[in-house]
C-alpha cells in the first residue's frame, strides 16, 4: 500500500499528509479551498524545515517528501486510485458522512475508507458507505509529526484484515496504533473531554483563575501543559463538539458541556485559531484573558 489520499488541509490533514509523505507514500492531499491547500502545504514546508534544522532529516529528505505531496480540490479525481483514504475534514456528523459517500463512489473497490474523527461513530459513517468492513477510524493526535499515538477504532463491521492492515501502516509511519472499539469519544476524547470540562467548571464557578487552574495541572499532575491552555490549542469548538458527542451517546448529565464552553464558542473565542480563548493568542505568543471574561 503506497497510494494515499488525505481529505482536509487544516491542521491534522495536513500533519497527516507530511507524516505519510516523509515515510514514501504517494500521497494526494484534497481540500475544496485552493487557499487552504496551500496554506496547507507551507505548514508542511515550515515543519520539515525545522526538521533539518534539528538535523532530524537532511535537505534532501524534505525535498522528497514534498515531491511526494500533489494538491487537488476535486474528491473524486483525488481519490480514484488510492489504496487508502484518510478523511481529517471538520468534526462534523453530517460533513462526514457526504464526504464518506462521496469516497465511496469514487474510491476504488478496494480501497479503505478511513476517518480523524476524535468522537463520531464509526459504524453509523460506514453505513453511509457500500463498504462498512472497509471503514475504520485512525485517530492522529496533534501535532501528528511529533506525537506517536494513533488510536486505531474498529466499528461493528470493520473486518480484521482492515484493522491489521491499518495497524501495520501506522507502525510503518514508526507510530504506535493501539486498536479500540467504537463507543462515543473511543478512549482518548471519553478520558480527556470530561477533565477539560471539569477545568473549565472550575474557572466558571470561580474557585480559582485560568493561570491557577493550569499551574495545578501541570506541576501537580505532570502534565506538560495545563488544560484550559490545551483547550485553547485544541479548539474551544471542538471542544464542545465532542462533549455533545459524548453527552448525546451516554445520555449522562456529567458529560453536560459547562455553559461557559458554550457561551464562548457562541461568542468566537475559539482559542489559537480565532485569537482569543482562554488566553490571547498574538504572534505565537499568549497572554491571560482578563479573568473577568470568565465570570459570565
Amino acid at each position: 500500500m503506497k497510494k494515499i489520499a488525505v481529505i482536509g488541509a487544516g491542521t491534522m490533514g495536513n500533519g497527516i499528509a507530511h507524516v505519510f509523505a516523509q515515510f514514501g507514500y504517494d500521497v494526494k492531499l484534497i481540500d475544496i479551498s485552493e487557499e487552504a491547500l496551500n496554506r496547507g502545504l507551507a505548514t508542511i514546508t515550515k515543519n520539515l524545515d525545522r526538521q533539518v534544522a534539528k538535523e532530524r532529516i537532511s535537505a534532501e529528505d524534505k525535498d522528497s517528501t514534498l515531491a511526494r505531496i500533489t494538491i487537488h480540490t476535486d474528491l473524486a479525481t483525488g481519490v480514484k486510485d488510492r489504496e487508502l483514504v484518510v478523511e481529517a475534514a471538520t468534526e462534523n456528523v453530517d460533513l462526514k458522512l457526504k464526504i464518506f459517500k462521496q469516497m465511496d463512489d469514487s474510491a476504488p473497490e478496494g480501497c479503505i475508507l478511513s476517518t480523524n474523527t476524535s468522537s463520531i461513530s464509526i459504524t453509523k459513517i460506514a453505513a453511509a458507505t457500500s463498504r462498512p468492513d472497509k471503514v475504520i477510524g485512525m485517530h492522529f493526535m496533534n501535532p501528528v509529526p511529533v506525537m506517536k499515538l494513533v488510536e486505531i477504532i474498529r466499528g461493528y463491521t470493520t473486518s480484521d484484515e482492515v484493522t491489521e492492515t491499518i495497524m501495520e501502516v501506522s507502525r510503518n509511519l514508526k507510530k504506535v496504533p493501539v486498536e479500540v472499539n467504537d463507543y462515543p469519544g473511543f478512549v482518548a476524547n471519553r478520558i480527556l473531554m470530561p477533565m477539560i470540562n471539569e477545568a473549565i467548571i472550575t474557572l466558571h464557578e470561580g474557585i480559582a483563575g485560568v493561570e491557577e487552574i493550569d499551574t495545578v495541572m501541570k506541576l501537580g499532575m505532570a502534565h506538560p501543559m495545563g488544560p484550559l491552555q490545551l483547550t485553547d490549542f485544541i479548539g474551544l469548538d471542538v471542544c464542545l463538539s465532542i462533549m455533545n458527542v459524548l453527552h448525546d451517546g451516554f445520555g449522562n448529565g456529567k458529560y453536560a458541556p459547562c455553559p461557559l464552553l458554550v457561551n464562548m464558542v457562541t461568542a468566537g473565542k475559539l482559542g489559537v485559531k480565532s485569537g482569543e480563548g482562554f488566553y490571547s493568542w498574538t504572534l505565537g505568543t499568549k497572554e491571560l484573558v482578563v479573568a473577568d471574561n470568565f465570570k459570565k
